[in-house]
């Protein structure tokens, strides 16, 4: 049986305290994990998506890394995408190497500090996660209990590292889409955390079953609704009175796409409808459908179809 929605400020789950590590530093001397990170990597992101409570996905291409990474206020989740390497990573109470190579992750729990000593360039998606968005999920799944998120140096999950490095290629430059993926994605990654990388792993049971079709239809009425309609996924969940985590899976079954992928279809097939009118620019298409530029409207069209929308059109005629 699902669980009620409930919000990241975790009425009616379990504490966020639940599940801290004791060897970590104090609240009080964590910085947001995007500053800390642009501090000691000493470059811009080449993309990235925070929402509101400074979670979010960021995008990192750096040089050689010899310094301390501070206590952060999120858990960090890696997964890196360059040449093999063999890194180092020291504090006060372990010394750990490994081989940094595609299909490995590095987890930094929040609050932890260590020293890394990395020779060579790096290229890494990164997963910043508050650690109250772990314990709501761990409660919509019916898997509440102590969490201890475990480090990870270079430890090898294809999975993990499969899903987080999607993201640098799906962020589209279209905020109610990449707000939308950003969410769902968040709460996935989440669910592979809590069954792989905490002390007492947990199986998560399977959703059975899909959405009652009055439930559905209402779902896609907002997704499809040319308002201002709020279209994340906590506000489609609590119109469905289902939690997060199961009015996705519950989407999915019905429709066979998550919510995302849905919507980024419909778009796409808005998208199509508008450049077979003549007398509408590719830039018109691209803000009415929300894309921040023509550029990343037209990367997200060819992402799609294989073709530049001014290609497609002229095919298309």
């Amino acid at each position: 049986m699902s669980k009620p929605p409930v919000q990241d400020s975790l009425q009616g789950a379990p504490r966020g305290d639940a599940g801290r590590r004791q060897d970590t530093a104090p609240a009080a001397d964590r910085r947001p994990a995007d500053a800390e990170m642009a501090r000691v990597l000493g470059t811009e992101p080449l993309r990235m998506a925070l929402d509101e409570s400074g979670g979010g996905i960021a995008h990192w291409k750096h040089a050689p890394l010899h310094d301390v990474v501070e206590p952060m206020n999120h858990h960090v989740i890696m997964a890196y995408n360059g040449t093999v390497q063999r890194v180092e990573r020291r504090s006060e109470k372990f010394v750990s190497s490994g081989t940094f190579r595609p299909g490995v992750v590095i987890i930094i729990p929040e609050g932890a500090s260590s020293r890394w000593d990395i020779p060579k360039p790096v290229d890494v998606v990164q997963l910043y996660l508050p650690h109250r968005t772990l314990v709501r999920v761990a409660y919509e799944a019916d898997t509440a209990q102590l969490i201890d998120l475990q480090e990870r140096t270079a430890h090898p999950d294809p999975i993990t590292s499969r899903l987080l490095l999607s993201a640098a290629d799906v962020l589209e430059g279209n905020a109610t889409l990449d707000a939308l993926f950003r969410q769902q994605l968040t709460d996935l990654l989440a669910t592979r955390l809590l069954v792989a990388h905490t002390g007492a792993p947990t199986a998560v049971q399977p959703v059975v079953g899909g959405l009652a079709p009055k439930v559905l239809r209402r779902a896609i009425e907002r997704l499809r609704s040319e308002s201002d309609a709020d279209v994340s996924l906590a506000a489609l969940a609590a119109e469905a009175g289902l939690s997060r985590f199961h009015f996705c899976r519950a989407f999915k079954e019905s429709t066979g796409l998550s919510p995302h992928a849905w919507l980024r279809q419909l778009r796409l097939e808005q998208a199509m409808q508008m450049l077979r009118e003549a007398d509408v620019s590719v830039a018109t298409v691209a803000a009415a459908l929300g894309y921040a530029s023509q550029t990343a409207f037209a990367a997200a069209f060819k992402r799609l179809t294989g073709d530049t929308p001014t290609d497609w059109r002229r095919d298309a005629r």
